[in-house]
């Protein structure tokens, strides 16, 4: 008791506020350390980390709670780090919208009340980007390849890594954003991945070569989608999968396990790409179905559905800022 007693008083946690023993909390601690295969060389890490586990378990224990939510959170790989090693899993750079953005707004009459571009072949298995910023180079990937698919009838696995070493605009594991890759694509094809593997580094030189990108994907042009619209979401993602971005940084995101994540209590600093693969109902509650970036380990077998019912800006800003691919 007294080692968890001791790493949490740091963080201004008190003993007798957290649920279960102290000796339960320090078990799913160590059984958290296994199932990660993470070591720790020093007591004092040990106990910092403890520290972090713990404090996370209160805020999952806080939100769980909420019977107004249609979602629940656990603990998962984030639980033990810290906020700096936490962002190296995310990677979205901060974007402003030109005035004179042109947005293409499709028809919304109509639409059907359920897609889901995985069950249609559009969509690749989910992949985990690791602890490189390059979140954004998934996102237009996954955009990249339901386009071709849809133009072609054929699913490429095409090449992440080639986004993060060539783009000149994005800044590799460092954060980029979608529609620089697109702009990429759209002088050089996007090459397969079995060409140009994922490494999940940065700051090498670009490897692109023109006898591969003959094999590859290369981009037409790029959409924007209206912000903060349902049914313009929803016209988008019935059209192909979509690039939409969100904020990640709370537990809400994070730690999400599964359901309908509904809340109202996470922000609108985009810092995470993502792509829209369909929609769908449940318990009528219309949901956005988001694959992520972050292994199939994650959330709802590497997805997270996402409500449409919170107006405005959308759940964690999903509706804020969103593009689409066309290729060749």
């Amino acid at each position: 008791m007294q080692t968890v007693c001791t790493a949490i008083a740091g963080l201004g946690i008190n003993c007798e506020s957290i649920m279960g023993t102290p000796a339960q909390l320090e078990s799913a601690f160590n059984t958290h350390i296994a199932e990660h295969g993470l070591s720790y060389g020093t007591k004092e890490e040990y106990n910092f980390r403890l520290a972090l586990f713990t404090q996370k378990d209160q805020e999952l224990n806080e939100i769980n709670s909420d019977p107004s939510l249609t979602y629940i959170v656990a603990h998962n790989m984030f639980s033990t780090m810290t906020k700096d090693e936490q962002a190296r899993y995310r990677g979205r750079l901060p974007r402003v919208a030109p005035a004179d953005e042109v947005v293409e707004e499709l028809e919304t009459v109509g639409l059907p009340t359920a897609i889901d571009w995985r069950k249609k072949g559009a969509v690749n298995p989910v992949q985990n980007q690791g602890q490189c910023g390059s979140c954004w180079a998934f996102s237009s990937t996954a955009a990249m390849e339901g386009a071709h698919f849809l133009a072609t009838g054929k699913l490429l696995k095409l090449a992440e890594q080639q986004f993060v070493d060539c783009d000149p605009n994005s800044d590799g594991c460092n954060g980029g954003l979608e529609m620089y890759a697109f702009e990429y694509a759209e002088k050089h094809a996007q090459e397969l991945e079995t060409a140009y593997p994922y490494t999940a580094r940065t700051g090498r030189k670009c490897k692109a070569t023109a006898t591969a990108e003959k094999a590859g994907v290369k981009a037409k042009s790029f959409v924007h989608v209206p912000k903060k619209s349902v049914s313009a979401i929803k016209a988008a993602v019935a059209a192909q999968p979509t690039c939409v971005s969100v904020d990640a940084e709370s537990s809400h995101f994070m730690n999400y396990s599964g359901g309908i994540l509904n809340t109202k209590r996470c922000g609108h600093q985009l810092d995470h790409a993502v792509t829209a693969v369909g929609y769908g109902v449940e318990n009528g509650q219309e949901y956005l179905i988001v694959r992520n970036s972050w292994g199939p380990s994650w959330g709802e077998k590497g997805y997270i559905r996402m409500s449409l019912e919170v107006g405005g800006a959308g759940v964690c800003g999903v509706l804020l800022d969103s593009t689409r691919p066309t290729t060749f």
